[in-house]
């Protein structure tokens, strides 16, 4: 029997509360899942990785990994989180060029900026978050995933 998409549309109206929405989400978030982050440069995609960051206990500053690609990071549990940004790249091939295949460790979490930048390299399980800027402060967020991803 196949599991359902599901889907929860969020609106937030602030910096803290994208960050407030991420910490939320991580609590169903199971390791092994791949997050993967669209939206326009200044969406909040890093802003929701802090968050998420945060409610997996990670204490390391959380920062855009655009020119080191990847940043990894230590949970409460030992696990890891790995925080990767696409901005720089033009094509799925870079990526896999890179061994991003590498960075989807089962062990722990793996959350992608510029997802969209993959194409079909991104795993079909990913649980897909777009970020839509409504306002200044505004964001309206669509979480799509397997299972039911309800922050």
């Amino acid at each position: 029997m196949k599991t359902a998409t599901t889907t929860s549309k969020h609106t937030t109206r602030s910096v803290e509360e994208t960050l407030a929405l991420g910490e939320r989400l991580a609590a169903s978030l199971p390791a092994g899942t791949v997050v993967a982050l669209s939206g326009d440069l200044g969406a909040g995609k890093t802003a929701l990785t802090k968050g998420v960051a945060r409610g997996l206990g990670v204490s390391d500053t959380i920062t855009s990994p655009t020119f080191a690609l990847v940043n990894e990071h230590a949970a409460r549990d030992g696990r890891r989180l790995y925080h990767v940004d696409l901005y720089r790249l033009d094509r799925p091939q870079q990526a896999v060029d890179i061994g991003i295949e590498e960075e989807l460790a089962p062990d722990g979490w793996t959350i992608i900026e510029w997802a969209e930048k993959l194409g079909d390299v991104l795993p079909a399980n990913a649980v897909r978050i777009d970020i839509e800027i409504v306002g200044e402060n505004e964001r309206r967020i669509t979480v799509r995933g397997m299972g039911n991803p309800k922050p």
